[in-house]
C-alpha cells in the first residue's frame, strides 16, 4: 500500500463528475482518483469514523484495473452502505493481469454530510498515462 498522499481535482463534466488525479507512482495515482470519487459523494469527507476493509480486483489491462477498482468501491459503498475514504491502492502486473490490493476505510452514511449519488464509473475519455512527473489519471463518473 502507498503512503504517498497525491492531488486530485473534481471536474464539470455535462451531467457527469469527473475526476483528474496525479501521483508519484501508479499506486498514488488509483488512491488519488479513489479518493476523488469520494469527494464527489459528499460535500465534506469526514476525517474519523468508519472500519478499513480490503478489496482486491484483478484486470486484464491497467485501464480496466482502474475501472475494475473504482466499480468495485461503488460496489462496496452500496453493499456496506459507507463512503469509501482515505484510500491506498498497490498495483502490480500478475502475467497478464493487472491486479489491485486496496483498502479503504467505510465512514458509515448516517456520519457523512451532503451526500450524493456517483451511479457508475464510465470509460468515457478515461486516461491513464505514464509521465516523467508520475501518473496522471482522468475518469468520468455517471452521477
Amino acid at each position: 500500500m502507498t503512503g504517498d498522499r497525491t492531488a486530485f481535482d473534481l471536474r464539470e463534466h455535462t451531467a457527469d463528475v469527473a475526476v483528474e488525479a496525479t501521483g508519484p507512482t501508479v499506486d498514488a495515482a488509483f488512491a488519488a482518483v479513489a479518493d476523488g470519487l469520494a469527494a464527489a459523494m459528499c460535500e465534506d469527507v469526514p476525517e474519523t469514523g468508519g472500519d478499513r476493509f480490503p478489496l482486491t480486483v484483478r484486470s486484464e489491462g491497467p485501464e480496466a484495473a482502474l475501472f475494475d477498482y473504482l466499480d468495485e468501491l461503488i460496489y462496496e459503498r452500496d453493499v456496506r452502505g459507507v463512503l469509501p475514504v482515505d484510500n491506498e491502492a498497490a498495483v502490480r502486473r500478475d502475467g497478464d493481469e493487472w491486479v489491485v490490493e486496496a483498502s479503504a476505510r467505510g465512514v458509515p452514511f448516517a456520519d457523512v454530510a451532503g451526500a450524493r449519488d456517483v451511479k457508475a464509473v464510465t470509460y468515457s475519455e478515461m486516461e491513464l498515462t505514464e509521465t516523467a512527473e508520475g501518473w496522471h489519471a482522468y475518469v468520468v463518473f455517471d452521477v
